[in-house]
C-alpha cells in the first residue's frame, strides 16, 4: 500500500505540475483569471483536494489515477481517457541515484535586469550602485524627488530612471511596461519604496494608515503580479522585498509602520512557496537603523543613542544592506528562499 500510495502521489504531482504551466499560460493571455470553461482555480483546487481525500479515505490509488485525470481534463482539455501524461522520474522517498541538477536558465550577472524602486535614494540608490558594479543592467522607480533620479542616471551612465507611484496599480503598470520594454525582461525585483512616519497610534488618521499600506505593502503588491509573469515563463528569477526590523517586532510610535511591513514578510513567505517551483526565489531583507535621508529628522544625540544602544556601537550604512542584496540575487543564493534577514548590527536578535 505504500508503494501505491507513492505512485500515486508521483503521478499526481505530474499531472497537477502540468496543469498548473497551461493555467499560467491561458492567464498570460486572458489575464482573466478563468479557465476555458468558466472554472474558477478555487474551485478546480477543491475538487482536486476532494479526490486525494477519497484516494486517501480508501486507499482505492489505481482508480483514482483515471478520475484526477477526468478532474483535470473537464477544466483543461488535457489528458483524454485513452491518454496519460508520461511520468518522468519523480521520487517522494530517496532515490537510488541521485538525479542531475536541472539546468537553471538565469542569465550571468553581466546579463541581469534589475528592477529596484525607490531606487533614487537610501538603499536603493545603494542597491542601484551595487548592481551596476557588478554588471547588470539597471531601472530604478523614483516617485517625485526627479533630481535625485537624474543625479543617479549622471553617476551611472545607462541606469534607467522611471518616476512611478508604486501606490497606484495604473503607475506600476505603465512604468514596468517601459522597463520591461527598456531592459527587454526583468529577472531581479527588488522592492523598496517605502515611507515612514512616527505618530501615536490614536493620532494615525484612516488616510495615513491608508498611505502607509497602500505604499509598504500595496506597492510590493503591484510589483511582484508585474514581473512574475515573465519569470515563470522563463523559470527563472529573483524577488528581493525591504522590510524592517520593526516589521519583525513592532515598533511604538509607528503602528501603521509594523504593520505594513510586517505584511511584507507574510508576503514574502508565501510567495516563496507559491513560486518556488517555477524556479523563482523570493526572500526578504530587515533593516535596522540604517543612516539614510529617512533619518534626517533624527539630531545627532539621538543617532548616538541609537548606536549605543545597538550591540555593534554603530548605525548601518545603505550600501551594507545593498550588498546583501546583492547577493541574495545571485546564483550562489539560489537554494535560500523565503527567508528574512536581518542587517541590524544585533539590536533584533
Amino acid at each position: 500500500k505504500q508503494r501505491e500510495w507513492q505512485d500515486f502521489a508521483n503521478i499526481l504531482e505530474v499531472k497537477l505540475f502540468i496543469a498548473y504551466n497551461k493555467f499560467i499560460r491561458e492567464m498570460d493571455d486572458s489575464r482573466s483569471g478563468k479557465m476555458k470553461n468558466n472554472w474558477d482555480f478555487d474551485d478546480f483546487g477543491e475538487n482536486i483536494r476532494r479526490t486525494v481525500q477519497d484516494a486517501v479515505d480508501s486507499r482505492n490509488f489505481a482508480s483514482l489515477n483515471r478520475t484526477i485525470s477526468n478532474t483535470i481534463n473537464s477544466a483543461f482539455g488535457l489528458f483524454s481517457d485513452e491518454e496519460e501524461p508520461q511520468r518522468p522520474d519523480i521520487h517522494l522517498g530517496p532515490k537510488p541515484e541521485p538525479a542531475a541538477e536541472p539546468q537553471s536558465t538565469a542569465p550571468a550577472a553581466k546579463d541581469r535586469t534589475v528592477l529596484i524602486s525607490g531606487g533614487d535614494r537610501g538603499i536603493g540608490a545603494a542597491a542601484a550602485r551595487a548592481f551596476y558594479a557588478a554588471g547588470c543592467r539597471v531601472a530604478v522607480f523614483y516617485h517625485t524627488n526627479a533630481e535625485a533620479a537624474a543625479a543617479l542616471q549622471k553617476e551611472l551612465p545607462g541606469v534607467l530612471a522611471i518616476q512611478c507611484d508604486v501606490a497606484s496599480r495604473a503607475s506600476c503598470e505603465l512604468a514596468f511596461r517601459a522597463a520591461e520594454q527598456a531592459l527587454g525582461r526583468v529577472d531581479v525585483l527588488v522592492s523598496n519604496a517605502g515611507i515612514a512616519q512616527q505618530k501615536l497610534f490614536t493620532d494615525i488618521t484612516p488616510e495615513e494608515w491608508q498611505r502607509m499600506l497602500d505604499v509598504n505593502l500595496t506597492g510590493a503588491f503591484n510589483l511582484c503580479q508585474l514581473a512574475l509573469p515573465g519569470m515563470i515563463r522563463r523559470k527563472a528569477g529573483r524577488i528581493l522585498t525591504v522590510s524592517s526590523m520593526w516589521g519583525q517586532t513592532g515598533g511604538s510610535c509607528e503602528v501603521h509602520y509594523s504593520a505594513a511591513k510586517a505584511g511584507l514578510i507574510g508576503l514574502t513567505k508565501a510567495l516563496a512557496k507559491e513560486e518556488g517551483p517555477s524556479g523563482i526565489t523570493v526572500n526578504c531583507v530587515a533593516p535596522g537603523v540604517i543612516d539614510t535621508d529617512m533619518m534626517a529628522s533624527f539630531t545627532a544625540e539621538d543617532k548616538a543613542a541609537l548606536a549605543e544602544e545597538t550591540p555593534v556601537g554603530r548605525l548601518g550604512t545603505a550600501e551594507e544592506v545593498a550588498k546583501l542584496l546583492l547577493y541574495l540575487a545571485g546564483e550562489d543564493a539560489g537554494y535560500i528562499t523565503g527567508q528574512v534577514f536581518g542587517v541590524n548590527g544585533g539590536l533584533v536578535i
